[in-house]
This record gives C-alpha cells, structure tokens and sequence, in this order.
C-alpha cells in the first residue's frame, strides 16, 4: 500500500498572491513557518523551515519551482521501525479559479509503508490542512491562526 495523500482549498485573492504566500519567507514565516524560513523557494534551493510550537529546524530541498503555478519539495522523514532515512515529496499546485479565487492543492507521499509511516503521514496530512486554513486566514484577513493554537 502506497502512503500519499491530498488536501486542498480555495483562497480568495488572485493566484500570484497567493504563490508568493508560500515562496516569499516573510510571508510564510508570517502564518505558518512561525520560527522563520531561511530563503525564498527557488528551484534547487536548500531552505530551513523552523516552527516555534516544534522544535528544530526541518531542511527543505526545492526540487521545481513554476512562477504561480508549482513548488514541488522535499525531506526527510527517518524511520524508526525500519531505521531507513526517507525522503517526502510535497507538490503544491496553484489554480486561477476564474473568479478572483486560486485553488491550492498539496500532495505528499514517500513514507514508508509500515504503522510509523501511516502515523507520520496521518500527521502531515493534519499539519497541511492546517497550513491551507492558515494561509486563507493570513491572506484574506491578515490573521495568524497559529498564534496561540499549539501552546
């Protein structure tokens, strides 16, 4: 059984705007990186994401970038039933809607197919949900739905 799956939603601001929400590190940092991006999401970059409900900081290799329409990244998830070291690998896709509305979509998939791989995934599917409804919030209204939301 292959691990993967997709969550996605509808933001009301054109998709230029919303592409940068996630490409820029200010902005990122401003509703969900919230202990800071270290670079801007361009094609072959290693950036950190740090979160300051989590710690540590997580490397992000970016592997694609397509100006308002693609990040395609990746990293790394270890293990521990099987002691492997495995790579993630997020797709984020950004549509015009038509309306003045941008359609997100973000698949991850590449666990491993074993009870700490369904965990892991069931997590991260948890944590981009999240980071869509933060990013709505963020982008519409200038809200940071994380604050206070984990401590």
């Amino acid at each position: 059984m292959e691990l993967k799956f997709r969550v996605s939603g509808r933001i009301s601001r054109p998709v230029h705007e919303v592409f940068e929400a996630v490409a820029d590190p200010a902005e990122l940092s401003s509703y969900f990186t919230t202990g800071g991006s270290s670079g801007r999401l361009e094609k072959g970059q290693m950036v950190t994401w740090e979160f300051a409900d989590y710690p540590g900081a997580f490397p992000v290799e970016v592997v694609d970038v397509v100006k308002d329409k693609l990040i395609l990244l990746r990293w790394n998830v270890h293990d521990d039933e099987s002691g492997d070291d495995l790579k993630t690998e997020v797709t984020m896709r950004f549509s015009d809607c038509g309306d003045g509305r941008t359609l997100v979509e973000i698949a991850e998939e590449g666990w491993g197919t074993n009870q700490k791989g369904l965990k892991t995934s069931y997590g991260n599917c948890e944590g981009w949900t999240q980071m869509l409804c933060a990013m709505k919030m963020w982008t519409e209204h200038r809200i940071n739905l994380r604050e206070g939301y984990y401590k």
